[in-house]
């Protein structure tokens, strides 16, 4: 189950030691937590909307997202405060490392014309973030039963000071990045 976890301390630990030279096993960076995030803007209209975004997002991840809320209201998007404009997974422990394996070794390689992830959309702390255009990537979802194709947003926070030591924690990891 936690495959990536076990590789990460047989394999990652040692080689980011030697490479960055840290002196303790605690100054290695890890990966702290994922955010998947998918907003659609056209629920404030349609509840079954955000029904079937809840729904995608628990078979992708196999955790319940938490609903997020307009906060402020903007009269150009019909949109007004508190309205339920769409919903966040925050995934740590194993549910984290077993679905970045499922991230690296299964979607992203069935994204069609797929020649590996941007290398440079890192924050500056060591945070990298990547935009999918479709759920249908993930196997756990079924073609047959998805009313709309939509895209989500992925951030992996690493504890890495530095975007290098981050961009080397995921390489090791098994990101794809495009050369």
């Amino acid at each position: 189950m936690a495959r990536l976890k076990d590789f990460y301390q047989k394999d990652v630990v040692p080689a980011l030691m030697k490479k960055f030279g840290y002196k303790s096993v605690m100054q290695i960076p890890k990966l702290d937590k994922v955010v998947v995030n998918v907003a659609c803007g056209e629920g404030r209209d349609n509840p079954k909307v955000i029904e079937a975004v809840v729904s995608d997002l628990m078979q992708i991840t196999g955790q319940k997202p938490v609903l997020c809320k307009a906060k402020k209201s903007v009269a150009n998007f019909k949109l007004r405060e508190g309205m339920t404009i769409g919903a966040k997974v925050t995934l740590r422990g194993d549910r984290m490392y077993e679905f970045v394996d499922r991230l690296f070794s299964l979607a992203l390689p069935r994204v069609r014309d797929f020649r590996g992830i941007n290398p440079n959309s890192f924050d500056g702390r060591g945070n990298y973030s990547m935009g999918v255009k479709e759920q249908l990537i993930f196997p756990e979802i079924d073609y047959d039963k998805i009313d709309k194709v939509r895209g989500m947003d992925i951030c992996l926070i690493t504890t890495a000071n530095t975007d290098e030591e981050a961009r080397e924690l995921l390489t090791l990891m098994g990101a794809p990045f495009a050369r």
